[in-house]
């Protein structure tokens, strides 16, 4: 049973903020105007804050989110890719990946695989919140091409 205690402080804050970094990587790759934005940031706190399994790392991972939502706190601190190197999107990967690397040095092989399932769960969940393109809701589809690119690119990122 891996906890908190188990994680450097930086590597802590990492673990936490990877759910809404998952998300981000969908908000990033097919980016519309502030409603759609909104409904996507909801969406992945939502994913964030009700991880699909029970074990320990995730649950205070998921209080840990819950509680810096409920006290306004930016649960991305700390993060936010530039426009400087590679690209936005593939910083956001980078992190996933490293954050994944962090979880399984420390985690036990369940909540690795847990872990990296909640991402791809948070990331689906930012996809699905919003539909993308179209005019007025016409022939708007619900995962644009892109967005459906990085989450496949974000399942590789957290499941190799």
């Amino acid at each position: 049973m891996t906890t908190k205690d188990d994680f450097a402080e930086d590597e802590w804050a990492r673990v936490v903020r990877a759910p809404m970094v998952a998300g981000m990587a969908i908000s990033l790759a097919d980016p519309g105007g502030p409603i759609e934005a909104a409904k996507e940031t909801m969406a992945t706190v939502r994913a964030a804050t009700n991880p699909p399994s029970h074990e320990q790392l995730l649950t205070e991972v998921a209080l840990e989110i819950q509680a810096q939502a409920q006290q306004r706190h930016n649960p991305l601190k700390g993060f936010k890719p530039t426009a400087a190197g590679s690209s936005p999107g593939d910083q956001v990967l980078d992190e996933l990946r490293a954050v994944v690397g962090i979880v399984s040095a420390r985690a036990t092989a369940e909540e690795s695989t847990a872990f990296g399932s909640w991402l791809v769960t948070a990331a689906q969940a930012a996809a699905d919140a919003a539909k993308e393109g179209g005019f007025m809701g016409f022939h708007a589809e619900r995962v644009s091409e892109r967005e459906q690119a990085v989450l496949e690119q974000v399942r590789g990122a957290v499941t190799a």
